[in-house]
């Protein structure tokens, strides 16, 4: 029966401490007799089977090369670096500054509630690194999804695709010409005659002007506003596009991301969208849809209480209308409603 197993704890000798088998070991006829023999009255191994739980974990640790942190910083160091040479301290450096450094790593307040939630976690705040403890629900989550339970994220659901503001990518070009100035003012104090140096002589504001002249002036996003009339305005202005920096190319995009999905429903229009190469790329917003804190878009429900429809309005994001049934704007409804 425990043939083929594969051990889940190192198999010790009672007597003298030696260690007879390693963890994540296959137990052969071999290794068996040798227990046996050093009569060992228990064995832990992993349950495992074809149906729902497979030995994925198992097996990745024993065609990894590695066998202990080092070796597996240094590999991790010659993937990111290749063709330089590898010390301890630059491949702990490396691998720090990936996810758990706060200067160089952020998940943002959006993204630890978009994880918190994938994982079943009921807090929606947190750190804005990366722990152990959410690596190992990460590896839970895709163990689960390979054993066929779970369901694998849909790209096109509008609980996974957020609204950047204007605002917020000001924000972005701001902080990158912040980072110029902070580079060229540390240059200038390392200089031999940086004694008796005023702020003015030290800080150059130029570089931030420039980030957000050229954000304004030369962006992808940057266009003329359509003034032919209010209406016009208010229309430009509720524009959403796919495209411009960190999105999608027009020749990239596939059929799948330009098409209608269910969650559009009372937060982007399904028609009003330009016939050619931006069909579906460049959409507008629904006429009572506007976005949350957190950048998703929210339609207005109007709440159903023991079957009757009363006027308490409340705004749902596609992730928080997954957990109620909708009905939806047309449904039929007698003078009682």
């Amino acid at each position: 029966y425990v043939l083929g197993r594969t051990t889940a704890k190192a198999i010790v000798h009672p007597a003298t401490g030696e260690i007879l088998a390693e963890c994540n070991t296959e137990m052969t006829t071999e290794l068996l007799i040798k227990v046996a023999k050093a009569q060992v009255v228990r064995i832990e191994t992993l349950y495992t089977n074809d149906i729902d739980c497979g030995p994925f974990i198992s097996d990745t640790l024993k065609i990894d090369t590695t066998s202990n942190q080092l070796e597996a910083l240094v590999e991790i160091y010659r993937m990111m670096r290749p063709g330089e040479p590898p010390t301890k301290d630059a491949a702990e450096t490396l691998f720090n500054n990936l996810f758990f450094s706060a200067e160089r790593y952020d998940l943002s307040a959006v993204g630890r509630m978009k994880f918190n939630r994938r994982i079943g976690r009921t807090e929606i705040e947190g750190s804005g690194v990366l722990s152990k403890e959410d690596i190992v629900e990460v590896l839970k989550t895709l163990v689960d999804i390979r054993n066929g339970k779970g369901i694998v994220d849909d790209i096109d659901h509008l609980g996974n695709r957020r609204v950047r503001c204007v605002g917020e990518m000001a924000e972005n070009q701001f902080r990158v010409g912040l980072v110029r100035v902070e580079r060229a003012v540390k240059e200038r104090l390392s200089m031999a005659e940086s004694e008796g140096l005023m702020p003015q002589d030290l800080i150059n504001a130029k570089p931030v002007a420039a980030a957000v002249k050229e954000f304004f002036g030369s962006s992808q996003l940057s266009q003329f506003m359509d003034q032919n009339n209010p209406l016009s305005e208010i229309t430009h202005k509720r524009r959403v596009s796919a495209l411009g920096p960190g999105g999608l190319t027009r020749e990239r995009a596939g059929f799948e991301v330009r098409d209608v999905h269910p969650t559009h429903y009372g937060r982007v229009c399904p028609i009003e969208t330009p016939e050619g190469p931006n069909i579906g790329l460049i959409n507008s917003l629904a006429a009572y849809a506007r976005t949350n804190q957190y950048g998703f878009l929210e339609s207005p429900y109007r709440v159903v209480k023991e079957g009757v429809v009363s006027d308490e309005i409340v705004f749902l994001s596609a992730i928080e209308e997954a957990d109620h049934v909708i009905a939806q704007a047309s449904a039929a409804m007698n003078e009682k409603k």
